[in-house]
């Protein structure tokens, strides 16, 4: 069953999609992050929401918007709203299905948000799997997503829209956050053993060698998987991360 809703608290309102069999049995629910210029439609959530739920009973997963994506109705993205709406979809889920094992699993610039919350605040989850963390997000923000007249525009203090698939509006202070938000000079080890990256050789976005050396120092599980881009478009390399992460979950 696939169901849209939206949580409203704190001043967020928040355009979720849910999957699950039986929302009224959940035992184990993985929180779900998309990427940079996503939304809560994404495919890789919903291959991972149908194998979790076919093989696993009381299974469920819920993704969200982030702030400025999809249909959400903020106009320029700011690093304290992701964390507020992320905290509000927490503490929605852990109302929701008290009884039930949260987890986490992001994609690229969710994969960084994740992060950042758990640096922030201890980690909320029993587990978290990350795929192609965008651990440098300002080097990948003013080196591969935006263009040069992008920062010439931001350096005037204008704001810009910018983006892959949806543009996304941002402006020098969130560049600024970014900045300040330095996710590979963070200490992770007391979290290391519950979270589990994987990461293609061939990321044209988020750099490999980055992720790697991320994991290493944080002593976290890291698989490399060869020839693979940045959205895993070959089907059967994402078919192996989605066995993956349900493996990691005790999904299988």
């Amino acid at each position: 069953m696939e169901k849209y809703f939206n949580v409203n608290s704190n001043g967020c309102s928040i355009s979720c999609k849910l999957y699950a069999d039986d929302p009224s049995g959940v035992k184990s629910i993985i929180l779900f992050g998309h990427g940079f210029g996503g939304n809560k439609d994404n495919k890789s959530a919903e291959k991972l929401a149908k194998r979790i739920i076919s093989k696993n009973k009381g299974a469920a997963l819920v993704i969200f918007n982030w702030p400025c994506h999809g249909d959400d109705v903020r106009k320029t993205l700011r690093l304290e709203d992701c964390s507020a709406y992320l905290g509000v979809m927490l503490e929605h889920l852990r109302s929701a299905f008290p009884e039930a094992a949260l987890h986490g699993c992001a994609t690229s610039f969710g994969g960084y948000l994740f992060l950042k919350y758990v640096s922030e605040n201890g980690t909320p989850f029993k587990k978290l799997a990350l795929r192609c963390p965008a651990v440098p997000m300002y080097d990948i923000m003013s080196k591969t997503i935006m263009t040069e007249d992008d920062l010439k525009k931001l350096e005037k203090g204008k704001p810009v829209l910018v983006g892959f698939d949806g543009k996304i509006k941002i402006d020098k202070d969130f560049i600024a956050s970014l900045n300040d938000a330095d996710i590979a000079s963070m200490d992770f080890l007391e979290y290391a053993e519950d979270i589990f990256i994987i990461h293609g050789t061939e990321d044209e976005v988020a750099p490999f060698e980055a992720s790697r050396e991320f994991a290493d120092n944080n002593l976290i599980e890291f698989e490399a998987v060869e020839g693979a881009d940045h959205k895993f478009h070959d089907p059967a390399k994402m078919d192996h991360v989605i066995k993956r992460f349900a493996e990691f979950f005790g999904m299988k």
